[in-house]
């Protein structure tokens, strides 16, 4: 199907961008959180579901984020050991 990549091409550009996209959002995400947050706790805030739904979303891309870094990291040393 046209939606899915060829990733055997070797073309890490793709991933690197998809990466770059994740930590931009993820600083956007969180950048909002904090915003809304200040805004609760100032009372200039007139949903509270607004703060609380950014702080989660927010904590959920970060966590995706860190599995993903993680997940990089065990293939990276899977990868030097098997060189070894």
């Amino acid at each position: 199907t046209p939606a899915v990549q060829d990733v055997s091409a070797g073309d890490d550009s793709n991933f690197a961008a998809s990466l770059g996209g994740a930590i931009d959002n993820l600083q956007q995400l969180q950048n909002t959180s904090d915003s809304l947050a200040v805004q609760a706790v100032t009372g200039n805030l007139d949903d509270i579901h607004d703060a609380t739904i950014a702080a989660t979303r927010a904590q959920v891309t970060l966590e995706l984020v860190a599995a993903v870094r993680n997940k990089g990291v065990d293939a990276f040393n899977e990868i030097m050991r098997m060189q070894a």
